[in-house]
């Protein structure tokens, strides 16, 4: 036995040569891209700079923190979930029909390949670009803030449907047909209970990543809480940005929380 496993052992391919060569590849390119870093041109106070900024973003400015108006964190969170959860819902929704005639087992498979160009074409733009388009379309506001995050969801979340879509089981459907059930029947006892958990599982998903990226949108105008914490760190006013960023991570931990166990219970049925 142990012979055996010698020999099997020395017929065994000699791999180490094609892995130190990707050893020593990914080392060159580790070192070729640290011949970009220039030290410098870092300022001489940057030091100190730094030191401000940790100091401020872990003294956060209190008031700012409660304040109850519409210029306080709270309410700045506030606007920054509702448009990421409206752009998520509406996204969510235009998706669908999308999904469905992307989908090879739905529709032939020549117009599956023009949905799908279709969406890899609106996965490609950054959704800050699609922020700055709206913004000279729409002006600065809320309201580009949603379209944004509407647009810039479809993608993604078509994407996740179209998996979900092209997974049904055939065989509830065949049993359905069989038991005589009516289309309708067919839809809602065998279609409906496969897609809806993956669809809600994904729709959360994107709201995780809508919430942190109506942040960012918020900076060029596009709503939000984005603002308040460009024109803060601009005026060097790092206990301000520590109230932000003390709320945002709140916020985020709440929101990550709370979507893991929606997305848990929906896995376990």
């Amino acid at each position: 036995m142990n012979e055996a496993v010698l020999n099997q052992y020395q017929k065994a391919p000699r791999t180490w040569i094609i892995k130190l060569m990707v050893v020593l590849i990914l080392v060159t390119l580790v070192a070729w891209s640290g011949t970009t870093i220039e030290l410098s041109k870092i300022p001489e106070n940057g030091a100190e700079i730094s030191k401000n900024i940790i100091k401020g973003i872990f003294s956060p400015d209190t008031t700012l923190l409660f304040d109850t108006s519409n210029k306080g964190v709270a309410y700045l969170l506030l606007e920054t979930i509702c448009i990421a959860f409206l752009g998520t819902l509406v996204g969510s929704i235009l998706a669908i029909p999308f999904a469905f005639l992307s989908s090879t087992n739905i529709v032939p498979k020549p117009v599956a390949l023009v949905f799908r160009t279709l969406i890899m074409a609106i996965r490609t733009v950054p959704t800050l670009i699609y922020g700055l388009m709206f913004i000279r379309v729409t002006g600065p506001g809320a309201f580009t803030g949603l379209l944004t995050m509407s647009v810039a969801s479809i993608g993604m979340i078509s994407k996740l449907y179209i998996e979900a879509i092209e997974d049904l089981d055939y065989k509830i459907l065949e049993s359905l047909d069989a038991s005589g059930c009516n289309l309708y029947q067919k839809i809602r006892f065998g279609i409906l209970p496969q897609l809806i958990p993956s669809f809600i599982s994904t729709v959360i998903y994107r709201f995780d990543m809508n919430l942190r990226d109506a942040t960012v949108l918020g900076m060029v105008g596009a709503g939000g809480i984005g603002s308040p914490l460009m024109f803060a760190m601009s005026a060097y006013k790092w206990n301000e940005v520590g109230a932000i960023l003390c709320g945002l991570i709140i916020l985020v931990l709440f929101i990550e929380f709370v979507s893991t166990k929606i997305r848990t219970r929906l896995a376990r049925g």
